[in-house]
């Protein structure tokens, strides 16, 4: 059987009420009467009922964080960041797998709401009308981590991914490899789609023409890195540096080119998107994107919590810097 308030207040010789404000910090209780009622929840081993609190409160002082894969290491540093501010703020968190599917992404957030968390961080790909449709029916806030919203209804929180990936092809292009071949993600997403602009801006601002052959898609694994190798190295115009949308593709990119008996950065320079901790692992190690994940996540939560708490918000859609770091996949400058 269960330890219940009832046999708290009993034991303890006091009220529920009492145990209900020992329970839940309240200060108007005797120093006396707290350390009775204290040493008996823990004699009696008692657990406070979350679901019966929130009932009473409202609220469960829970989030719901919707992650597209709990093994990656993007996602788990940017769950990390959830979960510390979540903890900082006083909210446990039940985290979720997506699979990146559409409709289990539904399905969560529906699972999510009928668990009556306070609110919801949502990571994902495409945002369809389906996923909209929940949103602005949702009765808790929202707020959504390295995930664009075409149309800005939903708190959010990102790096300029356009911007971001015109750097990086600038790079290339200023270390003299006149056309960057571009390895990115096969999902129509906003976030791919603003990489693929940047990549497309730095070609066209060097007057050049954009060699379809130069641009493959993968699933953002290390696996599709090393595809997307064969088939830029299968080439008879084979490119001198590539530029990869994620480390860990980036990573097949470097194994890939090291396999067919080529140098980087000697022979082909390659350039990453994240800054994970892959990109120090490797050998080379990786030029890359810094794009803080960490941060992302914390900034959504506490981006989150103002809104569960009826903060004011200045910038519903944060949008925060990103920066470049050279290290050995690409020649020095």
């Amino acid at each position: 059987m269960n330890v219940t308030i009832y046999d708290v207040a009993r034991e303890a010789n006091v009220s529920m009420a009492t145990v209900s404000r020992v329970v839940n910090g309240n200060p108007n209780v005797k120093p006396a009467t707290r350390k009775k009622v204290l040493n008996t929840i823990e004699q009696l081993g008692y657990r406070p009922n979350a679901v019966a609190r929130g009932l009473a409160s409202k609220k469960t002082t829970t989030v719901g964080v919707i992650i597209p894969d709990i093994s990656s290491i993007f996602f788990s540093e940017l769950a990390r960041g959830i979960d510390d501010i979540a903890n900082m703020y006083k909210y446990n968190i039940i985290l979720s797998n997506s699979d990146q599917n559409v409709e289990k992404e539904v399905q969560l957030i529906n699972t999510m709401l009928e668990k009556q968390v306070d609110g919801i961080v949502f990571m994902g790909g495409k945002i369809t009308e389906a996923h909209t449709q929940q949103f602005k029916t949702s009765p808790v806030p929202i707020a959504l981590a390295a995930t664009v919203d075409p149309s800005e209804v939903v708190p959010s929180v990102n790096i300029d991914y356009e911007q971001a990936a015109y750097e990086a092809t600038n790079y290339l292009i200023d270390n003299g490899h006149a056309h960057p071949a571009f390895v990115t993600g096969e999902e129509e997403t906003v976030t791919n789609e603003l990489k693929y602009k940047g990549y497309e801006r730095a070609l066209v601002e060097t007057n050049q023409t954009i060699d379809p052959s130069y641009v493959i898609k993968g699933d953002y694994s290390y696996d599709a890195g090393k595809e997307a190798t064969d088939k830029l190295l299968e080439l008879e115009n084979k490119p001198t540096a590539i530029f990869v949308a994620s480390d860990e593709m980036a990573l097949g990119v470097i194994h890939g080119i090291q396999d067919k008996g080529l140098r980087v950065p000697e022979d082909i320079e390659v350039f990453g998107f994240d800054n994970t901790r892959l990109a120090t692992m490797v050998r080379p190690t990786l030029s890359t994107i810094v794009q803080p994940m960490y941060d992302i996540g914390a900034v959504a939560m506490r981006l989150l919590t103002k809104y569960m708490n009826k903060e004011e918000v200045q910038d519903a859609n944060v949008i925060l810097p990103h920066q470049i770091i050279e290290r050995n996949s690409t020649k020095s400058k």
